[in-house]
């Protein structure tokens, strides 16, 4: 019964914002943190998505995308959720992957430092930033990326549209999508507030457009109402790809992750046992012992 209702609960959740987890943690305002932080997580001991010491600006169309580089070797881009995602939740990624790699971590447009713009939401202007900034980070090289939720999306389109710079990708709870087959309701910054205030004020301190924070999450949630990524985009991926998923993913389906693997030319498939969306917060050792040897081919 408990487990029954711990998952009725990060349900219920995701059908409010683009990532879901459980049990708040009270922490200072000003110390980066994953929204609504679980207790077991322990997270990293380094300001990711915070740390004016490790970032950039890399100017995309109309926005100064922001990213931080740690470690050296060859270059690994990391991409975090939507909605209330921060680069911050994928600290454990960047601890391990900056022993050995150059990890160049991208807060989304509209996330974190990075400016929001004025054009619309879309997969190929998510795709086409993280371009801008492999250019202007490690300008003539191909990349490794690691994609979580719409992170995993916009890894998708960069494969497709950009595949002179991807070497191979790994994508966590991003699926099939079928425009009006899944229905987010906006999130309103006064909620979020309310259910994690120390991560809202941060956040929003750190925007650099505060007043338009709430119009582009409208935005962003009609967005993702009305896309679709399917075989017309999965069928011309050529390069290699890791599909994750938690078993009990609600906001991407085990159906929609197994239906993407089947689309992608090559693929290879990983779903982790009793884990939701954010498997790798749930069970990070299960999903690096599926990710290092795939980095690694």
């Amino acid at each position: 019964m408990k487990h029954i209702f711990q998952q009725a609960l990060k349900f219920a959740f995701s059908v409010v914002m683009a990532l879901s987890f459980t049990t708040a943690t009270a922490q200072s305002y000003g110390r980066v943190k994953v929204f609504m932080q679980p207790d077991f997580y322990v997270g990293s001991q380094k300001q990711y998505g915070n740390n004016p010491d490790a970032g950039h600006y890399a100017q995309a169309d109309d926005a100064k995308i922001y990213y931080e580089v740690y470690g050296e070797g060859d270059p690994i881009v990391i991409l975090h959720g939507g909605g209330v995602g921060c680069t911050y939740e994928m600290g454990q990624f960047i601890d391990s992957l900056s022993k050995t790699n150059k990890v160049i971590a991208i807060s989304t447009r509209g996330h974190g430092r990075s400016e929001i713009g004025t054009k619309p939401v879309s997969v190929e202007q998510r795709a086409n930033d993280v371009y801008s900034v492999i250019q202007d980070c490690v300008p003539g090289r191909k990349v490794k990326a690691i994609g979580f939720s719409d992170g995993g999306y916009s890894a998708y389109f960069l494969a497709y549209m950009h595949p002179d710079v991807v070497d191979r990708i790994v994508t966590i709870g991003a699926g099939e999508v079928l425009s009006m087959t899944r229905k987010f309701i906006k999130a309103r910054i006064e909620d979020m507030e309310a259910l994690d205030p120390d991560f809202m004020k941060l956040q929003m301190a750190i925007c650099p457009q505060p007043e338009r924070k709430q119009a582009y999450w409208d935005n962003f949630y009609d967005f993702y109402n009305t896309v679709t990524v399917s075989k017309e985009i999965l069928n011309n991926i050529k390069c290699p790809v890791l599909v994750m998923s938690g078993e009990l993913d609600p906001n991407a389906p085990l159906a929609t992750v197994i239906a993407a693997y089947y689309m992608l030319p090559n693929s290879q498939l990983a779903i982790i046992p009793n884990a939701g969306h954010g498997a790798f917060i749930d069970n990070f050792q299960a999903v690096w012992d599926c990710v290092v040897p795939f980095l690694s081919e």
